[in-house]
């Protein structure tokens, strides 16, 4: 029975390993369970706004004291996303998910007991926050690792888990409190997020194994041929000019002013070095967070996009029901205008990722123009005064607000911002930096409401903010461009380098024949 056990442990932490992107095969398991670790994190988060009412009854406290739940809750999930990178490249990233499930469950099932808003905030706060951010992040990681051509399409349909759930748990817990009252619906809701363990248990590592090959073998095979074949056509018949041949059979292992030595000691010689071309060199340790990507231009840009655009994202579904109440809209109308609004996310991110997928195409630019028109939506609402004007703004932003959330982190696997190969430091650290929009942004548009006594105010600022945003991302190419370019240049600088240092002893053998009229070389 021991061995059973452990054979099942071995088989779903086994890595994968594949000598390409797969596109496919276990990814689409990992894609499943991406769609629910998004229904249980960023679903539960959106639909938390059904307990408000029930909170300010049973604490006594204001809105706005009582929305700092979910403001530290988001803070706390996107502030320690490093820590979850530096977790997940040590420990795992199915370990880390299981770990953040645990969290996420014990955070809400204690706050079903609370006494005081303080407590939320440590629990769902602070608790469950630091559960989010170890069970999302590391998902949306992996699921990059398994796809190249599908990997827009398969993220941005396996991210509709939270519109799914915005669309189906609002009413259901709505329908639940009425029953069981809100602790006990709280209570049901964090052992239904339990659940998120064994989603992580199915995140399997993926190893592929073609860089080594191509990059040790092949070129060393065919290059030794070549020049064994070349020195048997320039070999004389004198025996130790023979035996010094075999020793410069390699010119990258020789230096350029080799000449004949003694027999005895070149098969020492020789031997050693073929040893040293044939071992496999060791693997370079693998970095608990790489900082090294906020020495890329590109990826400055594109994290100053995230700060501002993230304004933007949780502000609206927070204040969208406040303006249309504040237009005599009724509150059932208002509910359907936060559904309607859920609905167009789900197809925003299903067609922002078949548009993503086409090739040949360039992202970013898509990304851009999808930024553009989410400013746009944002500074439309303020002009809609009834509810067919609302829901129109509702639907055009969730379809683009779909396009942007869905594809943001995803692109940073793409090459115009840093590459699959530091797709897992690039993430914790982008998301570290939309931590502080995702703290400061709702309470920033609710001083400027209490200011204006306006709730246009608070998509005003959304909408600068997108607007920001979308000027750091057009500057994301030119810099990827630019930075390419000087690495261009040093490389060919540096070639040209090293040619005059090339070991010139049987290459005069071989070419010097060939250039002899050219050169005007005789015969020495």
């Amino acid at each position: 029975q021991k061995m059973t056990v452990k054979a099942v442990k071995m088989l779903c932490t086994a890595p994968n390993v594949y000598t390409k992107v797969p596109d496919g095969g276990w990814g689409w398991t990992i894609a499943f369970a991406f769609f629910f670790v998004e229904a249980l994190t960023y679903g539960i988060i959106k639909s938390f706004g059904v307990f408000f009412n029930d909170l300010m009854e049973s604490f006594d406290e204001t809105n706005s004291r009582i929305s700092w739940i979910i403001s530290i809750c988001v803070f706390v999930q996107t502030f320690t996303a490093p820590l979850s990178t530096v977790l997940s490249n040590r420990f795992g990233h199915h370990f880390v998910v299981m770990a953040g499930g645990v969290l996420i469950s014990t955070g809400m099932v204690t706050a079903s007991f609370a006494r005081t808003v303080v407590d939320m905030y440590v629990t769902i706060g602070v608790i469950s926050g630091l559960g989010y951010c170890l069970s999302f992040l590391p998902t949306v990681t992996i699921l990059s690792q398994y796809f190249d051509k599908r990997r827009s399409l398969v993220t941005a349909v396996a991210s509709t888990g939270e519109c799914f759930a915005v669309f189906s748990f609002a009413p259901a817990i709505t329908a639940l409190k009425e029953q069981i009252g809100w602790r006990y619906s709280l209570l049901s809701v964090g052992v239904l997020q339990l659940s998120i363990v064994i989603c992580g248990s199915l995140l399997r590592p993926i190893i592929i194994k073609e860089r080594e090959e191509v990059k040790v073998q092949p070129p060393e095979e065919p290059t030794e041929t070549k020049y064994m074949l070349e020195n048997e056509q320039t070999r004389t018949s004198i025996e130790s000019i023979d035996s010094g041949v075999e020793i410069t059979t390699s010119p990258s292992n020789v230096p350029g002013n080799t000449k004949a030595e003694p027999k005895s000691e070149e098969p020492k010689e020789h031997v050693q070095i073929l040893v040293e071309n044939n071992s496999t060199p060791p693997e370079p340790k693998t970095k608990l967070l790489d900082f090294s990507v906020m020495r890329d231009y590109s990826f400055i840009c594109y994290a100053f996009f995230g700060l501002f655009a993230t304004l933007g994202f949780f502000a609206p579904s927070l204040y969208i029901i406040p303006l249309s109440l504040s237009l005599g809209i009724s509150k059932d109308h208002s509910a359907y205008i936060l559904s309607a609004m859920a609905i167009a996310e789900v197809f925003g991110r299903i067609s922002a990722g078949w548009v993503l997928n086409k090739k040949p195409i360039r992202k970013i630019y898509i990304e851009l123009i999808c930024v553009v028109l989410l400013s746009v939506a944002l500074f439309a609402f303020p002009f809609a005064s009834e509810f067919w004007g609302l829901m129109t703004c509702s639907i055009f932003f969730g379809f683009m607000l779909g396009t942007v959330a869905g594809t943001h982190i995803p692109l940073l696997a793409e090459d115009d911002v840093v590459g699959i190969a530091k797709m897992s430091s690039a993430a914790g650290v982008y998301v570290f930096i939309q931590s502080l929009a995702g703290l400061a942004g709702p309470p920033l548009a609710g001083v400027l409401v209490d200011t204006t006594q306006n709730y246009s105010s608070a998509f005003y600022s959304c909408a600068a903010g997108m607007v920001l945003g979308a000027v750091f991302l057009s500057l994301v190419r030119p810099c990827k461009a630019g930075l390419c370019h000087r690495q261009q240049q040093c490389a060919e600088e540096s070639a040209a380098e090293v040619v005059p240092d090339l070991p010139d002893d049987f290459i005069e053998m071989d070419i010097g024949k060939a250039e002899n009229s050219g050169k005007g070389c005789d015969g020495t």
